[in-house]
C-alpha cells in the first residue's frame, strides 16, 4: 500500500518552533517517482474546515504558503528520501490543528493552494500550541 505518514506533532507553547516530517512510501512513490508528486501540508482545527498550509511541487522552487504562515513557515523535500519537511516557527494558538500530508500527481502546487485534489492523504499529526 502507498502511505503518507505525518510525524512531529506534539504540545507546545506559543512563540516556539515546530517540524513536522512527512515520509511517503509504497508503490506509487517507488523507484524515484516521488518526484512527480506535488506535496502539501493542510491543517483542520476543531469545528474548522480543512485548510492549505504550504505546498511544493515539481520545482525547486515551486512553493506555496497561506498568509496566514507566510514568512515564519518552510516547507522543503528530499526527493531521495521521500519524505516532505513543513518548519512552523512564532507559533500562535490558532496554529492549534491537525496537520495533514497530501500527495498528488497531476495537480500543480499552485492549484493545490485553492483546495485538495484526489491525492493521498496521511492520518493526520496533533499540533497543540498552548501556554
Amino acid at each position: 500500500q502507498a502511505q503518507l505518514v505525518e510525524s512531529g506533532g506534539g504540545l507546545v507553547q506559543p512563540g516556539a518552533s515546530l517540524t513536522l516530517s512527512c515520509l511517503a512510501s509504497g508503490q506509487y512513490f517507488s523507484g524515484g517517482d516521488f518526484s512527480n508528486y506535488a506535496m502539501a501540508w493542510f491543517r483542520q482545527a476543531p469545528g474548522k474546515e480543512r485548510e492549505v498550509v504550504a505546498t511544493f511541487g515539481r520545482g525547486p522552487r515551486d512553493i506555496n504558503y497561506a498568509d496566514s504562515v507566510k514568512g515564519r513557515s518552510t516547507i522543503s523535500r528530499d526527493n531521495a528520501k521521500n519524505t516532505v519537511v513543513l518548519q512552523l516557527n512564532s507559533l500562535k494558538t490558532e496554529d492549534t490543528a491537525t496537520y495533514y500530508c497530501y500527495a498528488d500527481r497531476a495537480m500543480t502546487a499552485s492549484a493545490l493552494m485553492r483546495g485538495p485534489g484526489k491525492g493521498l492523504w496521511g492520518q493526520g499529526t496533533q499540533v497543540i500550541v498552548s501556554s
